[in-house]
């Protein structure tokens, strides 16, 4: 697996066919990461075509989302996720998102469950690997006991303000390989005083100090970005090393903010306010976001409900409700949280 990625795809941003064909054909890139939930898989496959890059060259890797989790499910969304993009196997198929709205069974269950039908896809040789993306250590044991492969990777947020050591090192102790999406932080790594200062002292951009950061941390990096310009830019960070006294600095400026999904918010409310059975809390679409969750008044919960509840079982609008009640009396801050 390429230590470098490139993500051409998102749900957020677009998506440039340009920026990926000239990625492929002009930066060496070989490892795209896509998923269904990003709406790409099909615009991807014209782009490789177009490229003129043997499949045998790429490393292709997609996601499972939670509304196809379950046993044939899984099985079935990993044939359409290879006819969308073109492909008779996938590279990579991950587990996009440790929790799932099954109604009737535990996320416990359906993560077994779905794990299941990986392996059996990976037996089969329709997935070369699989793994997992956003589990925490927990899911990562109970997967353990209730499965027979371990993953092969876990794709996890990684940024200098997110760096799981943890997890990281979790991982490493069973040979999972451990990839970083986000490096940039969305951007707010790129105007950090302590960022900015290395960049001039090394003469890179603060995108590449984050990039080579995170490949010095032994972690597979994801950089995102739709303009050539940029990808040609996130590429050329193999040519210089960051001193380790400088990599230590980086490593400091963990702070534990997330600027994507958090798993462990989840775990949190589930347990603290649910409690008994176990139900999920999607934070998956427009609400995902820390900064958002963290501000969102009472009434924008209300509204955020209310645009849910044609999709959401009644059950999880349930929890949604009960959510906005417990924390509508007494808003909370970061600090509240791990």
């Amino acid at each position: 697996m390429p230590i470098l990625e490139f993500l051409g795809t998102s749900h957020q941003g677009g998506y440039s066919h340009d920026a990926v064909v000239h990625a492929i054909q002009n930066c060496g890139i070989r490892h795209i990461d896509t998923a269904k939930r990003y709406g790409c898989e099909s615009l991807l496959q014209k782009a490789i075509k177009e490229s003129g890059v043997k499949r045998e060259d790429l490393w292709l890797t997609t996601k499972l989302w939670y509304s196809d989790y379950g046993y044939e499910n899984t099985k079935k969304a990993c044939l359409e996720s290879c006819e969308r993009l073109g492909v008779e196997y996938l590279d990579l198929f991950l587990i996009h998102w440790p929790d799932a709205q099954v109604p009737g069974k535990s996320n416990r269950e359906v993560r077994a469950e779905t794990w299941r039908a990986m392996e059996e896809l990976y037996e089969k040789g329709l997935c070369r690997s699989i793994g997992v993306s956003n589990f925490l250590i927990s899911h990562l044991e109970q997967l353990k006991e209730d499965c027979v492969i371990t993953p092969h990777v876990n794709q996890v947020e990684y940024h200098p303000f997110q760096r799981p050591q943890e997890l990281v090192d979790y991982c490493r102790s069973r040979d999972i390989v451990f990839e970083g999406y986000c490096p940039l932080a969305k951007g707010e790594a790129l105007t950090h005083p302590s960022i900015i200062q290395l960049a001039k002292k090394y003469g890179r951009t603060p995108a590449q100090i984050c990039i080579r950061w995170s490949i010095q941390n032994g972690i597979v990096t994801i950089p995102k970005s739709t303009k050539a310009e940029r990808i040609e830019e996130n590429c050329k960070v193999f040519d210089f090393t960051i001193a380790e006294d400088d990599v230590e600095v980086l490593n400091g400026l963990h702070d534990g903010r997330h600027v994507s999904w958090d798993p462990s918010l989840i775990v949190q409310f589930q347990s603290r306010i649910l409690k008994g059975r176990v139900y999920t809390l999607d934070f998956c679409g427009a609400f995902h976001r820390r900064t958002s969750f963290l501000k969102t008044s009472c009434g924008q919960w209300g509204a955020l409900v209310s645009r849910l509840e044609p999709a959401q079982p009644s059950h999880v609008l349930t929890c949604h409700l009960r959510f906005w009640r417990a924390f509508s009396a007494n808003p909370v801050d970061g600090s509240s949280f791990p």
